[in-house]
Order: C-alpha cells, then structure tokens, then sequence
C-alpha cells in the first residue's frame, strides 16, 4: 500500500513536473524572435498602414485576458482592407504597465519583451497581422520587427531595422536608385520611399511574379 501511495505521488509530480514545462515553453518563445525580413513580413501581414497614434490605452476584458488598445488614424494602406482617413483601432495582448489587481497583488501581465511598444502621436508604419480567432487581439506581423516609427522622415524599428533586408531580392529595374541604396544599407531608410516600395511590391504582386524574394 505504502509502495503503491508513493508511486502515485511520484507520477504525480512527474506530470506536475512535466505540465509546469509545458506552460514554460510558449513564454520563453514568446520573448525570442525569429528574423523576418521585408519579404516575409510583407507576406504575413494582412494589412500594412501608416498613420499617427491617437489614443493608447489598456485593460482586462470580460475574459480576463490584459490589453493594450491602440487607434491609428490611418494616413496611408498598402495593403488590405483598412481606409485611408479611417480610424483603426486593435487591442494587443499585455497592459502598459503592471497594475494592483482587486485584492491588492500585483499583475505582472504586461506586454512580454519582443512585442511593439505603442505611443500616442507617433506615426508609424504597422505590418498587421490577422486577430487571433479566439481572443480578437492582434499585433504586427514579425512582432516588433513589424512597427516602424518615423522620425525626421526617416523609418525604423525597435532592432534598428536589422535584417529588415537580409535575403530580400529584387528585380532591381523596378527600383530608383535610392531604393536599391536603401535595400543595400541598414538602418533607417527614408519613409517616402520605403512605403512606395512597399505598395508597389503588393499592387503589383511582385512576390506572386518572382519579382521580389
């Protein structure tokens, strides 16, 4: 009997064991990003925007799940659905900052590392993947790989656009000279010439046609 209660408890703590790895995982991946470059982020977004910051703000929905709720009135699309002049507003796993919950503990449920941080009146250029069909909450494709902020005309993201261009090819006819410096150099790239390439590659499909790799 002795015998038979510790192998129960055993088992038991085996699984426990094995249950607290697997919650472990999705959070340790969560924080390690794969490179995307232009290509693939291009691919993966449904829809690519530009436009300003207005409101940032987070919560706990009726679920209990914590986000962040960003709206950005939309300057510029590339690609997508999403209307020029149109507000576009989407909520991001994690809070802003830690907060108290009711009976007084602290929630550690902020954004983890690797996801884009959001700020209200900067301009941005957002890479946006599709929500998550169960929850509803989005963010960019690539993660923060995906936003890039605009300062003095110029873009780049939160990794200082590195591998942004790493193994992208392109048909280089379809460049100006500019853009084929832009794709050659890393770091910012000049907004205007950085979103015309990218909503010429998606009008004119060139990664269906192998203009683009």
């Amino acid at each position: 009997m002795f015998r038979k209660i510790m192998q129960c408890r055993k088992t038991a703590a085996t699984l426990a064991a094995a249950l607290l790895v697997m919650l472990s995982v999705p959070m340790a991946n969560a924080t390690k990003l794969k490179s995307q470059n232009l290509t693939q982020l291009i691919q993966e977004a449904e829809s690519i925007v530009a436009g300003t910051v207005t409101k940032v703000s987070d919560g706990i929905d009726a679920a209990g799940v914590p986000f962040t709720e960003v709206t950005i009135a939309i300057g510029s699309v590339a690609k997508g659905k999403v209307k020029q002049g149109e507000d576009y507003t989407f909520r991001q796993f994690g809070l802003l900052s830690p907060r108290k919950s009711a009976n007084g503990h602290q929630m550690l449920a902020i954004a983890p590392d690797g996801f884009p941080r959001w700020n209200q009146d900067e301009y941005v250029v957002a890479f946006m993947y599709k929500k998550a069909s169960r929850t509803g909450l989005q963010t960019t494709a690539g993660m923060a790989q995906g936003k890039l902020n605009m300062i003095n005309g110029m873009l780049v993201n939160q990794f200082n656009n590195a591998g942004l261009f790493d193994g992208v090819e392109i048909n280089q006819q379809l460049l100006s000279t500019e853009q084929q410096n832009m794709i050659t150099s890393p770091g910012a790239v000049d907004a205007t010439a950085f979103m015309e390439l990218v909503g010429r590659a998606v009008a004119e499909d060139w990664i269906g046609k192998g203009e683009m790799k």
